[in-house]
């Protein structure tokens, strides 16, 4: 069995305080990408998760590990993952790849929403890639239509960049809104993208506010944008908590005109809002 694990953009992400838990809240509108890893299963005599290339306890074979705690008596898996979705880039590729694994019990272990939110925030949103309105620390999703289509210029800038270091440096330069502003947010962007428009009909809506954050501890974040504004992207922001510089497009010919335009290796180029 292949199972396709996409990648995950952050169109927004506006920041809460901190909670006595440790985690924040969050309001933020997560879109697939056609980028995706590929997650291999195959039957074996015992249990195993292989991911080249990444190095300790990897987040899908703690899925696996949790659906055994909660029942799941399939066969022993082997479970190869063929990684695309470049590594600590803002972009969910653990969550992804855990959220597949996830999938493989669908019907057969009740709450995969809750099983998910264990292993981390990005994880429930991915049980089921689509457009949708993510609250609280990431747990709470609200699944809205299909966007109409566009397409990314993706500039990781060689991932590498620690979620929990970002949100650490934002509560040191005192970033996050009051409750009542973040709540705000909410219906606006329900709004905004419940008629399945364009991202980019709505930019004015689109910010991330962990950006300062992420451009203290890695400079080059700027320079990836300033690249992107550059090369005439009509809208560019930071996704998730970096190191992944954005530019949307109204379609993939553009986007493919900017990367040649900025010719750097670390490109990436693929269709948004849609998992293809």
């Amino acid at each position: 069995m292949r199972i396709g694990a996409p990648a995950k953009l952050n169109l927004c992400l506006f920041l809460g305080r901190r909670r006595d838990d440790g985690l924040h809240e969050l309001c933020s509108l997560f879109e697939p990408l056609a980028l995706a890893d590929t997650v291999m299963v195959t039957e074996t005599d015992r249990d195993e998760v292989i991911c080249a290339g990444v190095e300790g306890e990897n987040l899908a074979a703690r899925a696996l590990t949790a659906l055994r705690k909660n029942g799941w008596n399939s066969p022993p898996l082997r479970i190869e993952i063929e990684k695309r979705i470049p590594v600590a880039a803002g972009l969910g590729g653990g969550s992804a790849d855990a959220a597949a694994v996830l999938r493989l019990a669908e019907g057969a272990v009740g709450n995969l929403d809750a099983v998910a939110a264990e292993l981390g925030a990005d994880v429930p949103s991915q049980l089921l890639p689509a457009l949708s309105l993510v609250r609280g620390a990431g747990e709470r999703v609200e699944r809205l239509p299909t966007p109409a289509s566009h397409a990314v210029l993706l500039l990781p800038g060689g991932g590498g960049l620690s979620t929990a270091a970002v949100f650490a440096e934002a509560d040191r330069l005192g970033l996050g809104r009051d409750e009542d502003e973040l709540q705000a947010f909410a219906p606006r962007l329900r709004e905004a993208a419940g008629a399945g428009a364009s991202p980019l009909e709505y930019a004015e809506l689109l910010a991330n506010d962990l950006e300062p954050a992420a451009i203290s501890l890695r400079p080059d974040i700027g320079d990836a944008l300033d690249a992107l504004r550059e090369a005439s992207a009509p809208l560019t922001f930071l996704t998730g908590s970096g190191p992944t510089a954005i530019g949307l497009f109204p379609t993939l010919a553009a986007a493919k005109s900017a990367a040649a335009r900025i010719d750097r290796d670390d490109a990436i180029v693929c269709e948004a809002g849609t998992t293809q």
